[in-house]
């Protein structure tokens, strides 16, 4: 299987042309359909703003909306202008953001987000939660790109963070046409010992199944002497220079989450490459 139809996501962010060329690059290496959608929260006002504010306002908020998506219409066609045999198609949606990114992606093969900025100074119109919701109910392996650094490819050099579980069972089967054309795929069992049902040799079963699909891959096991998964998993990508991670994503309980921290939401606010996964 390849992907077919790719989705990428676009708001009023400051790195929204990033994640378009990646999303460009992709469908063009797999010769899929592009569907461009843009999807922003409405503007919020304090509620006493509201009952005050007059209908000269409510237009200019309204305007400005849809002057971004003018914009965001433009920085699509225009992209897809300089590119060849890409088959495009553009959406806008004015209901929730992540409802409307987990619609679309039921009839697309892979999602492409933008990691949140918390630091902008340009309002991206994402409200919180945005990335974390879709990831874990659209169904469908997301690809999320950082707002630090340039990915104009992925899929090179790979790091799947394996715990053989049903999450991260997903997130392999889902990333297949990626890890099929990759230089070299590690496979890293993070705590073995201590997380997920491995058998005798952490990563052999999960190792020998991408090999038959053609995979080029090694597998390790890696103690992190106290160290939390997430901050393992990434040091693990800077060593072996990968350019794209995959996992499972996982939710937990919010009294969890405080107790023991959340691998997801660790990689989702500190990622240092592409970052794909599945729920």
């Amino acid at each position: 299987m390849d992907y077919k139809t790719i989705l990428v996501h676009l708001d009023r962010g400051a790195h929204a042309e990033k994640r378009l060329r990646l999303a460009l690059a992709l469908a063009k290496a797999f010769k899929a359909k592009l569907l461009g959608l843009f999807a922003v929260s409405e503007s919020r006002m304090p509620a006493y703003a509201v009952s005050q504010a007059s209908s000269a306002m409510v237009e200019l908020l309204q305007r400005n909306r849809s002057e971004a998506m003018r914009a965001s219409e433009t920085l699509f066609n225009t992209a897809i202008f300089q590119s060849e045999g890409i088959e495009p198609e553009w959406r806008s949606a004015e209901d929730d953001p992540a409802e409307a990114v987990c619609r679309a992606a039921r009839y697309s093969d892979l999602v492409v987000l933008g990691q949140r900025d918390s630091d902008s100074e340009i309002d991206d119109g994402m409200p919180a939660g945005f990335v974390d919701q879709v990831v874990l109910e659209a169904q469908r392996p997301v690809l999320v790109v950082p707002h630090a650094g340039r990915f104009d490819t992925v899929g090179k050099r790979i790091l799947i963070a394996w715990d053989a579980g049903r999450e991260a069972t997903h997130a392999v089967t889902s990333a297949l046409p990626l890890l099929r054309r990759a230089d070299m795929v590690h496979v890293v069992a993070f705590d073995p010992h201590e997380r997920g049902d491995h058998g005798d040799i952490p990563g052999a079963d999960i190792g020998l199944y991408l090999a038959r699909h053609g995979v080029k891959v090694s597998i390790a096991e890696q103690t992190g002497s106290g160290l939390e998964v997430g901050s393992q998993i990434l040091s693990r990508a800077a060593d072996q220079c990968v350019d794209l991670i995959v996992m499972g994503a996982y939710s937990h309980s919010l009294l969890r989450q405080r107790l023991f921290g959340g691998v997801t939401s660790e990689i989702l606010e500190t990622m240092t490459v592409p970052v794909l996964m599945a729920h």
